[in-house]
């Protein structure tokens, strides 16, 4: 079992300010395990928590009369799978708003806070959300840094006894995802039609979106292909990384890109089982680029908000560009051992008056490549690269 101690630490951090705290994520990413980690640690030096799992009839029932079940509670009170529950946000407003406030709610739920519209309008100022994503190389030893690219970060996934039983949960996973989760959602679309979209989706995975070309495909609207990112963008799967543009004479594109939040599930659209069917895949690329940079955000504590790619027409680009304030770093990801400096690089440092450039790669050893640029192994990320602060 690995101990995800960082995250516990930060969910006491944000309950020094706020009654509710959210854990979101993909189902199965490890929300659960988390929570009772947490827990145990608060028993320890409280009363013990209270859980209610809104998949479990049983305590479906208890929280028929929500109101009164939940009030006569004191100290931390766990709710999982909220998202079967919305009409609970109303109830949990009313409650962290009784003075004194005997309790503190840890909910956790499988879809973003766009999607659970309820709960940012009624607990607006009350909550703190923590977004949770699979594990990444600084909680995994680095010796499994193949492993954990090629199944992803998901836990049973990651930890599977073999490759074959890996791609095997990863495609139920997808199954299970299509035909029962958005359902259960209220998204009323046909697994069918969206396990395609997801295959699809794969064959773009680092490319920029075009939308138009979707809806031809699907015979549909654009507005409808939209909705379909939408979906997949609020439940977890995937996200759009958004161009940075900004006055200056150069023709700079302004449409996203689109990368698949889990490496492993990313594989599995690909039928990619193995290291091996990994390295004769053409998206071998493409899918370097998406670990890693899921790793840089991971290392600089910061959000796909703070992210940005950046391109010009004439050919010019940047992977990842990392806005904090007056701060901007450049990023850069190539699957090879040895990197060198590019026209394209240099043309970003001027450009976008980048602090440095780093170049994640797939070798051994951090190095310089010039006095702003340098290069980073991939499995030396949590070594060699600061976190941002604020």
């Amino acid at each position: 079992m690995i101990l995800r101690t960082k995250y516990s630490e930060r969910i006491e951090e944000l309950f020094e300010n706020f009654p509710i705290v959210a854990i979101i994520g993909a189902r199965q990413i490890g929300k659960t395990t988390l929570a009772r980690e947490f827990a145990r640690e608060h028993g320890r030096k409280n009363e013990p928590a209270v859980f209610y799992d809104l998949e479990d009839p049983e305590d479906r029932a208890r929280l028929r009369e929500p109101k009164l079940a939940l009030s006569v509670h004191k100290g931390l009170v766990v709710i999982d799978e909220i998202q079967n529950h919305a009409d609970l946000f109303t109830i949990l407003r009313v409650l962290v708003d009784r003075r004194p406030n005997p309790a503190r709610f840890l909910i956790l739920g499988s879809a973003s806070p766009a999607l659970l519209r309820q709960s940012a309008e009624s607990l607006a100022g009350r909550i703190a959300y923590m977004e949770l994503d699979g594990f990444d190389l600084e909680e995994t030893a680095s010796d499994r840094s193949e492993r954990l690219w090629v199944r992803g970060g998901f836990p049973p996934s990651f930890m599977a006894t073999s490759d074959s039983n890996s791609f095997e949960w990863r495609k139920q996973y997808l199954r299970t995802f299509t035909e029962r989760d958005l359902p259960n959602l209220g998204i009323a679309l046909a697994p069918d039609t969206m396990s395609r979209f997801l295959h699809m989706l794969a064959h773009y995975h680092g490319q920029i979106w075009n939308s138009l070309e979707f809806a031809r495909s699907f015979g549909v609207s654009d507005k409808t292909i939209v909705r379909y990112l939408d979906i997949l963008c609020a439940t977890f799967m995937a996200n759009r990384l958004r161009p940075w543009f900004e006055n200056m004479k150069k023709r700079q594109v302004k449409a996203p890109k689109i990368y698949f939040r889990d490496s492993g599930i990313f594989h599995s659209l690909l039928g990619v089982e193995s290291k091996h069917d990994l390295l004769s895949q053409p998206k071998l690329g493409a899918s370097f680029e998406g670990f890693a940079m899921q790793q840089i955000m991971r290392r600089l504590g910061v959000t796909w908000n703070d992210c940005y790619f950046w391109a010009l027409y004439t050919g010019g680009e940047l992977d990842l560009l990392v806005v904090r304030g007056r701060r901007r770093l450049g990023f850069e990801f190539k699957h090879t051992d040895a990197p060198g400096i590019t026209p394209s690089m240099r043309t970003a440092m001027e450009d976008l008056r980048l602090a440095r450039i780093d170049v994640i790669h797939a070798g051994e050893h951090t190095f310089p490549l010039s006095g702003s640029i340098r290069a980073v192994a991939l499995s030396r990320v949590f070594k060699d690269i600061e976190p941002l602060g604020g």
